[in-house]
């Protein structure tokens, strides 16, 4: 894998709207790369140029928006870049954002064994994953209690695939996607599943209603079955 700091994804950054980022990268690999923070709004030419092997590049952006926002290396080809992990999730929460029991964050992504550009070319991943592994939270599950309220970001990295986010056995009563609320707990309906194209994201919300064993997945069930799955461990309350 290709990273940033180690980790596919790389680290989750944090802030509020009206913060100001600053981060450096250093190119200790042997082939040019680069960054590009979603949540920036800036001319590419400067801050998004790769950089050589041995070199250092400053990149500074001011939050202006709330969500979760993509990062990824803006090298060419990126379809090569973003599939071998290099790919992170910057959060900006909405102004108010009320707390909750537990927050996790999931970053979608596919991988490709081998790294061949003819196999992201042709959208043919080997697996599927939530947080760079495969099936990871239905061997190590995300544990809960009954009556804790949870709040799910989910970021789809891809760089082909959608994500169709849903917890089996429970429903949303909160969705933000894309910069806006889609469903609030005083709304009168409630949601299965959070729809996100590559490179977009959200969170939602649910509470569990009895203790037991709730699967997460992407619905698209080829995805599901390539490793985007997991478990809520969920204990009385």
């Amino acid at each position: 894998m290709w990273t940033y700091n180690g980790t596919v994804p790389g680290p989750v950054l944090r802030g509020k709207v009206g913060d100001t980022f600053e981060i450096t990268l250093s190119n200790d690999g042997t082939v040019d790369h680069g960054v590009d923070f979603h949540a920036g709004s800036l001319a590419p030419d400067g801050p998004m140029r790769p950089i050589d092997p041995g070199q250092t590049l400053t990149y500074r952006f001011t939050a202006a928006k709330a969500g979760i926002w993509m990062y990824h290396c803006s090298t060419m080809p990126m379809l090569l870049h973003i599939a071998n992990g290099m790919y992170g999730a910057v959060v900006i929460d909405p102004p108010g954002l009320p707390p909750v029991d537990h927050e996790y964050v999931l970053v979608q992504s596919e991988l490709y064994l081998g790294s061949e550009l003819t196999a992201m070319r042709a959208d043919q991943p080997d697996a599927v994953v939530f947080n760079g592994y495969p099936n990871q939270y239905a061997h190590r599950p995300l544990a809960v209690r009954t009556g804790d309220r949870v709040r799910v970001w989910v970021l789809d990295a891809g760089p082909n695939r959608g994500s169709a986010f849903h917890i089996v056995g429970t429903q949303f009563d909160t969705v933000y996607a894309e910069g806006h609320y889609l469903l609030k707990p005083s709304d009168s309906g409630g949601s299965q599943v959070m729809a996100l194209a590559p490179a977009s994201g959200g969170f939602v919300e649910a509470v569990f209603p009895e203790a037991g064993h709730y699967s997460f997945v992407t619905h698209a069930m080829a995805d599901a079955e390539r490793g985007a799955r997991g478990t809520f461990e969920v204990t009385g309350g």
